[in-house]
């Protein structure tokens, strides 16, 4: 390994020549305290910012082990320096001139949920922190400002690594603060299932947000308060006893006027499978980690999925057990997410009526009437919801604002007043014996078919196959496009990114035609769990920033991959 004297020896000779000898710079370069590496150089001042990653010793670090012996709290205090790391950079960046990119400093941008990301890495061994980020090295023109690098890695990067990587630099309470809600958020997640409960709302959580480009918390919202009759209470290892609204497994109705909090509330509950950062206002809302979200989806890809337990006797004789189109409609492309969620071990739904098939979800009498249950090839989720929890365990929380017809079916039904929670079961149910429902269509003996078994295409042999991310709303690899808009319960580009590397990774080395899609994903969950993200990149050296999306995000991804050959 080199030394930083070295490097700053190297600059001096390749100043003001071509952009390309920048390359001399990649490799280790031992600074005081750290080792720098400069894993990627860009081509030019104008192409994406080359790759840097910095590494601190544990016993350099000083973190003690309490803050990242487990798995949560490690998450937590990496959560915690990239942040601050974040900020620093922030500061720093531009400080260094020239041309296209020069003198960018930058790191993951943290919304407000706590992910496992590559960008910051706690060794859960020796308490080492590696931090990755990019920097754009400084030209004129295309001509090397070897004195503006030296100002970024000599001067202002080392006192981002001072400020944000080394324990004596932070105040220890909010470090710990930080571990302790993590570790409270995880315990009270484990608990959900001893106390017959698929989703938690503390009292005081604010779950409107600042605004429809803000997931900040509203300010002067009105803070959640649960009915007396779903009130839950329990002690938690540092934040000690906490009062709620316990959601119970089985059917939960949210009902209520328009914008008095009914999707507000789902959406928390959406995002709840994720811990949040204190002074989120959702801290304590927490979901069954297996939970996903549900809608209609016209237009998506389906490979061979078995919708069959809601659509069948197609007029065209099309196999609903093996489906596939390459448009769907509404309601088979959401018949296909149920199918889809249950494959991936979904033990909740989540539902909201605004985003759903009208036809899936429910058919009126007068419509029964005019048009016989004989004709009609979909069987309404109205007749099936219950049959998902008796039969299969899966539960199932619908926001309803315009049919009533699921009164009947629900255990639970909430009616949100101007954010506040009402529990209105029995008024509910009363009133809805004045409107009986046909006998629902019964449950078919048949388990559904997951047994698909894909094939790796031989494209993705090549060595050349680009991961490229458009946000949030999807990625392309090997110029095939996989839409994840409505994939709502991706949160951030990164996860999105590693949804493209598991793709990629899942065609080079799991498809073989004897792996079900279900233990592919599961032969990715083992991999993310004892390699980390890093292990996506394979050979490439310091990739992209990657956070982790959850087995069920893996799934889907594969799912709407329109090249999957099943």
């Amino acid at each position: 390994m080199q030394t930083s004297k070295e490097l700053s020896a190297l600059l001096a000779r390749i100043d003001r020549r071509g952009y390309p000898a920048y390359k001399d710079t990649r490799g280790a370069w031992r600074f005081p305290g750290y080792v720098l590496s400069i894993d990627h150089v860009q081509g030019d001042p104008f192409a994406a910012p080359s790759r840097v990653s910095v590494h601190v010793d544990g016993k350099t670090a000083g973190f003690p082990r309490d803050l990242w012996g487990a798995p949560c709290r490690r998450r937590a205090l990496q959560d915690q320096l990239l942040r601050r790391f974040g900020r620093a950079a922030a500061d720093a960046s531009f400080q260094a001139r020239g041309s296209g990119h020069s003198g960018l400093i930058a790191v993951s941008r943290c919304g407000q949920e706590v992910l496992e990301r590559t960008a910051c890495r706690v060794d859960p061994d020796s308490g080492g922190v590696v931090l990755r980020l990019e920097v754009g090295f400084p030209a004129n023109g295309r001509t090397i400002n070897a004195r503006e690098l030296e100002k970024i890695l000599f001067d202002l990067l080392p006192r981002c690594v001072e400020r944000s990587l080394l324990y004596r630099s932070w105040d220890a309470g909010i470090l710990r603060a930080a571990a302790d809600l993590a570790e409270d958020q995880a315990e009270l997640r484990a608990r959900l299932p001893e106390l017959g409960l698929c989703a938690f709302v503390a009292d005081g959580s604010v779950l409107p947000r600042a605004s429809g480009i803000s997931q900040r918390p509203m300010e002067g919202a009105v803070p959640f308060h649960s009915p007396t009759s779903l009130s839950v209470t329990l002690d938690l290892p540092h934040r000690g006893r906490i009062t709620g609204m316990g959601i119970k497994k089985g059917v939960t109705l949210i009902v209520g006027g328009g914008y008095h909090g009914k999707s507000t509330l789902l959406k928390a509950l959406e995002l709840g499978v994720y811990d949040h950062i204190a002074g989120d206002g959702r801290e304590f809302v927490v979901t069954d980690p297996t939970a996903v979200k549900i809608r209609s989806e016209d237009g998506r890809s389906i490979r061979r999925t078995d919708i069959s337990l809601f659509i069948n006797d197609l007029p065209n004789g099309k196999d609903t057990v093996h489906f596939s189109t390459e448009d769907a409609s509404g309601s088979t492309s959401q018949a296909a997410n149920v199918a889809e969620a249950m494959e991936a071990g979904a033990s909740l739904l989540l539902i909201d009526e605004d985003t759903s098939a009208t036809n899936f979800m429910v058919r009126d009498q007068l419509m029964q009437r005019v048009v016989h249950r004989d004709m009609e090839p979909i069987t309404p989720f109205l007749d099936r919801v219950r049959g998902l929890y008796d039969r299969f365990g899966v539960s199932t929380v619908l926001v309803a604002g315009s049919s009533g017809a699921f009164f009947r079916k629900a255990d639970t039904i909430l009616q949100m007043d101007r954010y506040v929670p009402r529990d209105i079961t029995a008024a509910a149910k009363e009133a809805a014996r004045d409107f009986p429902l046909e006998e629902a269509v019964p449950m078919p003996e048949r388990e559904p078919d997951f047994d698909r078994r894909p094939q790796a295409s031989p494209a993705f042999r090549d060595d050349r196959v680009k991961v490229k991310t458009m946000g949030r709303d999807g990625v392309t690899v090997n110029k095939e496009t996989v839409d994840l808009r409505y994939v709502e319960q991706l949160i951030d580009a990164e996860q999105t990114a590693a949804l493209g590397y598991c793709l990629l990774y899942a065609q080079r080395h799991l498809l073989d035609g004897r792996r079900t899609l279900r233990q592919t994903a599961d032969a990715l969950e083992a991999l993310l769990e004892k390699q980390g993200l890093s292990a996506l990149w394979e050979s490439r050296s310091g990739g992209t920033g990657l956070a982790r999306p959850r087995r069920q995000e893996i799934l889907a991804c594969l799912n709407r991959f329109r090249g999957l050959m099943l």
